[in-house]
């Protein structure tokens, strides 16, 4: 059964920093590309950051560049987005997300799993 699973959210003051995982089951993350997305209440869902598989190119949305590192640990199947500098409009559901034999894509209805995602708050 394909599953991937996040952790790692909670409630961080404004300038801290978290770490989120997404752990995958049933199927290798290695030669998968991986993105997170995110959705505040009332807006749309946003691509935060993607790795692609293979060389693991990284890309990030103007918002979070400088501040978020995506990565990965193909041995432990699991990706990471490490979050500094955080901000209340950092605030969100977080979700992690596959494609399939594919490269990065901003477009989340490109993507083939989610997981079911992880609360961020940052207070001020």
């Amino acid at each position: 059964q394909v599953q991937l699973a996040e952790s790692g959210g909670g409630l961080v003051q404004s300038g801290g920093s978290l770490r989120l995982s997404c752990s995958a089951s049933g199927f290798a993350l290695s030669n998968k590309a991986i993105g997170w997305f995110r959705q505040a209440p009332g807006k749309e869902r946003e691509g935060v950051s993607c790795i692609n598989s293979g060389a693991g190119d990284t890309f990030y949305a103007d918002s979070v560049k400088g501040r978020f590192t995506i990565s990965r640990d193909n041995a432990k199947n699991t990706a990471y987005l490490q979050m500094n500098s955080l901000k209340p409009e950092d605030t969100a559901v977080y979700y992690c997300a596959v494609l399939w034999f594919r490269l990065c894509s901003s477009d989340f209805s490109d993507y083939d799993y989610w997981g079911q995602g992880t609360q961020v708050t940052v207070s001020s």
